[in-house]
């Protein structure tokens, strides 16, 4: 039996809640994983899982054993990482997810010029609006705009996401500017949805979200395509902020109704908790957060 593996796939089964998605996570077949973990428990003498459709739990024996066993996992993973020398130059590969758009305004650019600036750093850019997990996907980091329950992830805020509504100043000069959600009804607004379904915009009013009707000629089934339509002056959109960033620092749109938005999403890089985080991550960070900070403010 080899100990290391039998562990691995214990550790996989604890985390993952079950055979099956430790198999995904550790790209054992089912079986293999189930075999190991029966073989760990035969060697130990004791039953380290309570096995159930719903997938599995720890013992009581379980209990006591999985903690050490996680820690002599990280501790032989950081000593072939410190062997591989990780820990004394950035090398290596690193996967990074983000959401489609986000990726490629923001995040794409800095990737470039990070890997100009480390040439022993390759990276695989897995641009998605899937929510990838990264133990499961073998992710390194990744980009999430939402707000993150409690786990054992370090974090990293790099700004707020929230909704705005944009025109250009040649359409705001001639239409004139909303003071509140209300004046929408007399606005050309660009629809995300066909001209025959009515759609609504929300926005927060006291404590509360309240959504106003909208109405517009013209309807855009992307964000881009919405926002060159708008600085040609074809009406109001509703977009994310970071996507329209740089139009707003050129002056091609102007946000307006900015006390009505609904409270922002933080946005943040994510990636697994390490007592020794690899140099190349560590130095991807240092390099990316202060851009990626710069690149969202507004």
């Amino acid at each position: 039996m080899d100990r290391f593996e039998s562990m691995t796939a214990f550790v996989a089964a604890v985390e993952a809640g079950g055979f099956s998605a430790a198999a995904r996570r550790t790209r054992m077949p089912l079986a293999t994983i189930s075999r190991k973990v029966s073989d760990l428990e035969t060697m130990l003498g004791v039953r380290l899982l309570n096995r159930s459709v719903g997938g599995v739990s720890l013992t009581e024996s379980g209990q006591s054993y999985y903690p050490e066993c996680r820690r002599l996992l990280d501790a032989l993973a950081e000593a072939e990482r410190a062997a591989s020398g990780e820990y004394r130059a950035p090398r290596g590969d690193l996967t990074i997810t983000a959401p489609i758009a986000f990726g490629r305004m923001h995040l794409t650019p800095i990737v470039v010029a990070f890997l100009r600036a480390y040439s022993d750093v390759g990276i695989s850019l897995r641009l998605t609006d899937e929510i990838l997990h990264l133990g499961d996907d073998q992710i390194d980091l990744a980009v999430r705009i939402s707000r993150l329950p409690d786990s054992s992830m370090v974090a990293t805020r790099i700004g707020d996401i929230r909704p705005v509504i944009c025109a250009s100043p040649a359409y705001l000069a001639d239409r004139g500017t909303p003071q509140h959600p209300e004046d929408l009804a007399d606005h050309e607004c660009l629809s995300g949805t066909r001209l025959s379904v009515p759609e609504a915009w929300p926005f927060q009013i006291g404590k509360t979200i309240r959504r106003f009707p909208i109405h517009g000629r013209l309807a855009v089934t992307t964000s881009e395509a919405a926002i060159e339509a708008a600085i040609a002056g074809a009406g109001l959109i509703r977009v994310l902020c970071y996507q329209v960033v740089e139009a707003q620092r050129q002056g091609y749109l102007v946000t307006v109704l900015r006390g009505f938005e609904p409270e922002p999403t933080p946005i943040s890089l994510v990636h697994a908790s390490a007592r020794l985080v690899p140099l190349k991550l560590r130095a991807f960070l240092d390099y990316a957060v202060p851009r990626l900070k710069q690149r969202l403010a507004v």
